[in-house]
């Protein structure tokens, strides 16, 4: 009894691991920050919590549909990669997954027919990001040309879209700011990676950036990413509601990516490839708390 038990608890858990990463929950999380953080910035640090719940469920489920589709086109390509033949759609853990397109459209679409009514815009935003990632990055872009990351970080831009949608106010130039951000941002951590698994997208015949140039033309080319998204990170600082409280920490994790960035263009070696990468997570996630505390708290620039 007690065995049988053990058992049916080990393979419950077993598949929540793979569910988890069918729809690439840690991808969701930041995605899911990314909106929370334009909300922050719409609404000058004056929640509706309703309004941010309505946003975490449907920009959940919205990316987490996203990312299953990927999955799912993607699964004969994933199986020549060191890191993704262990996914549960290359591996048989998911042993009959005809039902995974269906389930995966549905968990785009509801939450986009739901809102349509209510706010148009951020129905919008959530249905551009989904179409972004799945139609023009995965199908259209990743396999033909090593610009595909570059076009394909829309999809974060427009999760910033739909937080701020979310708050009525996805034209405030903070919104776009941090949009722009995002869009930059992606780059300089996607090649990062590409960089570290080199061999992996060039056995799969997908054209990364540091596939089809140079590792360091390559790390060249996520520098200036990173200076463009750096830059905007310390520009949104004059922006009224992101004070001291949002400038000191974005200014230290700002110099911290472009020394990292500019070492890999140094020395273009797998090890600094991933601390550059880590870095890259840091100084979002750093970017995006600092926005959601700072306009919390609203700690003005002292005067003189």
């Amino acid at each position: 009894m007690i065995e049988q038990r053990v058992r049916s608890d080990a393979g419950a858990s077993s598949f929540m691991h793979e569910l988890i990463v069918l729809f690439k929950m840690r991808i969701v999380v930041l995605l899911l920050f990314a909106a929370v953080g334009g909300y922050f910035l719409g609404t000058d640090g004056h929640p509706e919590w309703t309004a941010l719940l309505a946003l975490f469920v449907a920009g959940a489920l919205a990316a987490m549909g996203s990312s299953a589709l990927n999955e799912y086109i993607e699964r004969d390509k994933d199986a020549l990669m060191k890191r993704t033949k262990r996914r549960p759609l290359v591996t048989g853990a998911i042993a009959h997954p005809g039902w995974v397109p269906y389930v995966a459209t549905a968990m785009i679409a509801l939450p986009v027919l739901v809102i349509l009514p209510f706010n148009w815009q951020m129905a919008l935003f959530l249905a551009a990001g989904a179409f972004v990632y799945v139609v023009i990055y995965t199908l259209w872009l990743k396999p033909r040309t090593s610009l595909n990351i570059v076009i394909g970080g829309a999809a974060g831009s427009f999760a910033v879209m739909a937080g701020g949608a979310a708050a009525g106010k996805s034209g405030d130039p903070g919104v776009l700011a941090l949009a722009a951000l995002l869009f930059f941002w992606t780059p300089i951590h996607f090649w990062a990676l590409a960089l570290v698994y080199r061999d992996d997208y060039a056995r799969a015949g997908i054209p990364m950036l540091p596939v089809t140039t140079t590792p360091r033309t390559a790390a060249f080319w996520g520098l200036l990413h990173g200076i463009a998204a750096g830059a905007t990170a310390v520009a949104m600082a004059l922006r009224p509601g992101l004070g001291p409280v949002y400038f000191l920490p974005v200014l230290a994790i700002t110099v911290a990516l472009l020394v990292q960035g500019a070492a890999l263009v140094t020395d273009p070696s797998t090890r600094r490839a991933y601390r550059l990468f880590h870095t890259s997570n840091f100084f979002l996630a750093i970017v995006l708390l600092a926005i959601c505390v700072s306009t919390l708290l609203g700690v003005p620039w002292p005067t003189l």
